[in-house]
């Protein structure tokens, strides 16, 4: 099985999955948007006020990640008030827990301050800390070493 690394200028990168993320969740506020979905904010002031960000900002952020299908609206009402919306995690926005996990482990390794991280993600059940880590779909945690780059369904090969 050949490594496309041998020969990066016989395909191109036009149908990047990373690229097409990017897209989606690249932007300083969506990632914070999605760390704070994650950590269970749900209703918009929330977000504006956790994440740091004006409201027109927001609400086009919001907008976009409901449109990309990372979160989605639900009406609420609270006694006396008009409807509102909050925003949940849909199965793709929960999807992305690993990313923001794999990010805040490299910030806390390689960007905080002396103090260090400002918050630890433990095991519920034995206190340990929660980590990221590469496995294949046998279950063999996997180093950058052992990983070979092969051709997808949707690989582009240039001409």
């Amino acid at each position: 099985m050949q490594d496309l690394r041998e020969d990066r200028e016989a395909w191109s990168m036009a149908n990047c999955s990373i690229a097409r993320a990017m897209d989606i969740v690249g932007s300083r506020s969506a990632m914070l948007i999605m760390r704070e979905a994650l950590l269970g904010t749900r209703r918009f002031d929330d977000f504006v006020r956790r994440v740091g960000i004006g409201e027109p900002a927001m609400a086009a952020r919001l907008r976009e990640l409901v449109a990309a299908g990372l979160l989605e609206r639900t009406p609420y009402r609270e006694q006396g008030q008009r409807t509102r919306y909050e925003y949940q995690l849909t199965r793709k926005g929960q999807e992305l827990l690993p990313v923001v996990t794999a990010l805040r482990h490299w910030g806390d390794t390689w960007a905080a301050d002396e103090t260090g991280p400002p918050v630890l993600a433990t095991h519920r059940d034995c206190g340990c800390p929660v980590r990221t880590v590469l496995r294949c779909e046998q279950g063999h945690e996997v180093d950058a070493g052992d990983i070979t780059i092969v051709a997808g369904p949707g690989l582009i090969p240039r001409d």
